[in-house]
């Protein structure tokens, strides 16, 4: 009996997870909604953000930040335009790596808040993410065991169509 997709995606970031080392400081799993060519989509990541390091004398910290997703397939029909050999339909997975950095604030009040910048790798493209390589741009803010983030995945300009995913995601923080 073959394994419905959801469950497939739903796993591979499980076994994704389970592979990290334990030496991350924060596993998040992540679930939320992507907006692009006017329709919306389901999305999930598992993330992890190893410990945070000073940014020399900035008032920064910065931690690496590693993550793997997949963003589900629209039910759009491809457009007669030259852009039509990119199917809205597929789901994109993806793997990323980069830096999420936060304020030091000595009083703790604006640690919460983050921005994290990385580079991804995605094994098929769409009419959204329309190259295989992507910058991934997320403004957040961290609780203990949560997360909400905005999050933005694009080629920058770099090949064309480059409309991008734009998402809201929650998460929840495991082992913190």
């Amino acid at each position: 009996m073959p394994i419905p997709v959801p469950a497939r995606r739903i796993l591979a970031l499980a076994l994704f997870a389970a592979a990290l080392p334990a030496t991350a400081a924060r596993l998040e799993l992540q679930v939320g909604s992507s907006y692009a060519e006017s329709h919306d989509t389901d999305v999930g990541f598992v993330e992890a953000a190893f410990a945070p390091r000073p940014l020399a004398r900035t008032g920064f910290s910065w931690s690496p930040d590693v993550s793997a997703g997949w963003i589900d397939g629209r039910d759009l029909r491809p457009d007669g335009s030259r852009f039509a050999r990119y199917r809205p339909q597929q789901a994109v997975g993806l793997v990323a790596a980069g830096a999420r950095f936060h304020l030091a604030d000595p009083a703790g009040r604006l640690q919460p808040l983050f921005f994290s910048e990385q580079l991804a790798a995605t094994d098929r493209v769409s009419r959204a993410l329309s190259s295989h390589y992507q910058f991934v741009s997320t403004l957040g803010w961290q609780a203990r065991h949560f997360t909400f983030a905005l999050r933005h995945i694009s080629n920058g300009g770099l090949h064309r169509p480059n409309t991008g995913e734009t998402m809201a995601v929650v998460g929840l923080a495991l082992g913190t």
